[in-house]
């Protein structure tokens, strides 16, 4: 799937007729991040794009990322912020300092609300009907969702959908997407308790994960023929794992892995969001 994302990706490069530039900048170099990172450095190319990577020291200040973001704006197409930073880097404020022509991640602010508000994928406004100059961007695993439903058929208008975690990638952006398509959508976090958590896993049809907790979603949680997808991302023994024990696949009628599932397919989706803003 990624694959296919990638190929009509590179088609719309190409009919640009130059390589649409992508800046990475990256400071804290974890496990998880760094796959991350190497999957994106292995796939810009097969997008029809050329990534830079700019690395810089984990003690490196607000100011200077900021300062960094925006002279990467001058000469590339879009500028990619790797998270997480390092402790005490105000994150918001690095992320903000991205322009939004230029966010490919939908990280700052102003892209995140373009992306919560009534306009369409499509460029017109929902409430208005009125075209908008620049069209809101899907962030990237909230496109990778959307590939993996639609490739199989799964419906979610009138679903009880789960989201585990509320953070800036995966829950909040998730949880928003699923309400925008017409499901009913309940987050989990830890200040749900035990019962809660179990009672909401049993009686979903689609659950998102992106809590970040090893393993943390058994088989036994489960009711069967759900669609799980596994979007969390952390190390166990010194390996990357996903949210889900890989044995719920085994109840699931639709379970994507980690790693290998969500990953790639997001990294795909972000290249063609670098596409979209390349041509705009």
């Amino acid at each position: 799937m990624a694959g296919e994302v990638l190929a009509r990706a590179k088609e719309r490069a190409e009919s640009m007729g130059r390589a649409p530039k992508t800046v990475a900048i990256v400071t804290s170099e974890t496990p998880a991040t760094m796959s991350y990172l190497r999957i994106k450095e292995r796939r810009a190319a097969d997008a029809g794009c050329v990534l830079e990577v700019v690395r810089l020291p984990e003690n490196t200040s607000t100011a200077e990322l900021v300062a960094t973001v925006l002279s990467a704006s001058a000469d590339s197409d879009a500028i990619i912020v790797q998270l997480p930073l390092a402790y005490g880097v105000d994150t918001k404020a690095v992320c903000d300092a991205i322009p939004v022509s230029k966010d490919a991640d939908v990280l700052s602010s102003v892209a995140r609300a373009r992306f919560e508000s009534g306009f369409s994928t499509s460029g017109v406004n929902a409430s208005s009907k009125t075209p908008d100059v620049f069209p809101p961007l899907l962030p990237p695993v909230v496109g990778a969702v959307r590939e993996i439903l639609k490739k199989n058929n799964v419906e979610v208008d009138g679903k009880r959908a789960v989201v585990i975690g509320e953070g800036w990638l995966v829950g909040k952006p998730c949880a928003t997407w699923l309400a925008q398509q017409g499901a009913e959508v309940q987050v989990l976090t830890i200040q749900n308790s035990a019962e809660e958590k179990a009672a909401a896993l049993r009686a979903a049809h689609i659950i998102i994960s992106g809590a970040g907790s090893p393993h943390l979603i058994k088989p036994d949680m489960l009711t069967r023929g759900v669609v799980l997808i596994d979007a969390g991302t952390s190390e166990l023994g010194g390996e990357v794992v996903g949210d889900a024990d890989p044995a719920c696949a085994e109840v699931c009628s639709l379970f994507t892995p980690v790693p290998g599932g969500i990953g790639p397919l997001a990294v795909a989706c972000l290249f063609e969001n670098v596409v979209s803003l390349a041509e705009k």
